[in-house]
């Protein structure tokens, strides 16, 4: 019986760790085009743009220097950032990798 209630909350809290992790993911993407620096804009948020022929996104990143792909096609993976677009600016997405 000892030997239950020892392992009865170990369980539980591996079970809930593995199933809360798992819903707390975000979906990524992959959006490629130019990317360019802000500038000054009406929306004022993100501090690159990522741009091709039909689709346009403000976009930061916190693991990759984006001044390093300036003017260059390049595919990003990324995930949107929640509570964007504001006042008709573009999707905000942190960019994780460049390719």
């Amino acid at each position: 019986m000892r030997v239950i209630a020892f392992f009865t909350p170990i369980f539980m809290l591996l079970f809930f760790t593995a199933t809360c992790s798992s819903t707390t993911q975000k979906d990524t993407m992959e959006i490629s085009g130019i990317i360019e620096p802000q500038g000054i804009t009406s929306y004022q948020y993100g501090t690159h743009t990522i741009s091709n022929d039909d689709t346009f996104y403000a976009i930061k990143s916190e693991t990759v220097d984006l001044d390093d792909y300036v003017g260059e096609k390049v595919t990003v993976t990324a995930e949107k950032i929640e509570g964007y677009p504001l006042e008709g600016g573009p999707d905000y997405l942190l960019v994780l990798k460049v390719k």
